[in-house]
């Protein structure tokens, strides 16, 4: 039978209370799987620069976190190192690190971080490369905030080749190099699976779905203009939609700065999703809850209440 998959956001959960240590996002995760959540996502900053709440701050911190709305404190742990302990303490949860900024870092790095990674779990990572929004982050890293599209697209070549062979040479505009053995190897022979999103279905994701993709996970609601687009490409290229996991999400609606949102609300707000297709829903347990306690029983009220609204739709 057609089940939602739910995944829980661990990024942005700075609310909760009692305050959340690092040690305590991992606890989360855990406690997520015992409750029957398939994956967690973490997000990616390295620094953030003044400018980084340019556009405001959400007008109720448990919003999400979006381009431009950021506190220049805002926490971003490592998401490489809280997957690591979190893949060590769980057995079924898939490790999601969404949206990793990929021209931030060297692509032969960060093919053997993610390769490691995938081997620790035994197969259960998920890697979102993104371009990301912050020219200040890129600025403060050395890396051309204009070329960073051209940076990823290279990137994913040599993140294919260096998992699936030895040795491997790469000739490009931004790297180069020549036989390098690039091991361990990650767990599966393609390396991690691999989603990709944005705040639209532009002509460039649309390509880099189609090479590489196995999820699509808009920032956005991409219209079925859009979704029709991508599945012509795909079509083309002898693949299908078929293919492809959809992942969604469930958003609150904030009445004011301070109250939480309504979860059987947020949920039913999921259900045009749902008949589009999305089997993969996020949620930040922050929107609707301040207590860390109470995390548990939020993630088995969006597994129930995700596969009941999709029940109906049958």
């Amino acid at each position: 039978m057609d089940q939602v998959r739910s995944l829980m956001v661990l990024s942005e959960n700075w609310t909760l209370r009692p305050e959340l240590s690092i040690s305590d996002v991992v606890d989360l995760a855990v406690a997520a799987e015992k409750a029957g959540v398939d994956g967690i996502m973490l997000s990616d900053h390295i620094v953030l620069g003044p400018s980084a709440n340019a556009d405001g701050e959400p007008e109720n911190l448990r919003d999400y976190a979006a381009p431009g709305n950021q506190d220049p404190v805002t926490p971003w742990p490592s998401p490489l190192v809280l997957l690591s302990a979190i893949a060590a303490r769980t057995t079924t949860l898939r490790l999601v690190f969404g949206a990793i900024i990929a021209p931030l870092r060297h692509p032969l790095n960060t093919a053997k971080d993610l390769g490691t990674l995938d081997l620790l779990s035994k197969g259960r990572l998920i890697v979102i490369p993104t371009v990301s929004w912050h020219e200040e982050e890129f600025r403060a890293l050395g890396v051309d905030f204009s070329k960073r599209g051209a940076i990823l697209d290279e990137q994913l070549e040599i993140w294919k080749l260096a998992w699936s062979q030895d040795p491997v040479t790469f000739k490009g505009e931004h790297y180069a190099f020549d036989e390098v053995f690039v091991e361990p190897k990650a767990y599966r022979p393609a390396g991690p699976t691999l989603w990709f999103g944005g705040s639209s279905v532009h002509p460039a994701l649309i390509r880099r779905m189609v090479e590489f993709g196995s999820g699509l996970n808009p920032f956005g609601a991409p219209t079925d203009s859009e979704l029709a687009q991508l599945s012509s490409a795909l079509v083309q290229a002898g693949r299908s939609m078929e293919e492809i996991e959809m992942v969604g999400g469930i958003r609150g609606r904030f009445n004011s700065a301070h109250d939480l949102a309504d979860l059987e609300a947020a949920m039913d707000d999921s259900i045009e999703q749902l008949r589009q297709g999305y089997r993969t829903m996020c949620f930040k347990p922050s929107m609707f809850t301040d207590s860390v306690s109470e995390v548990p029983e939020i993630c088995r009220r969006v597994s129930a209440g995700l596969n009941e609204r999709l029940a109906r739709l049958s």
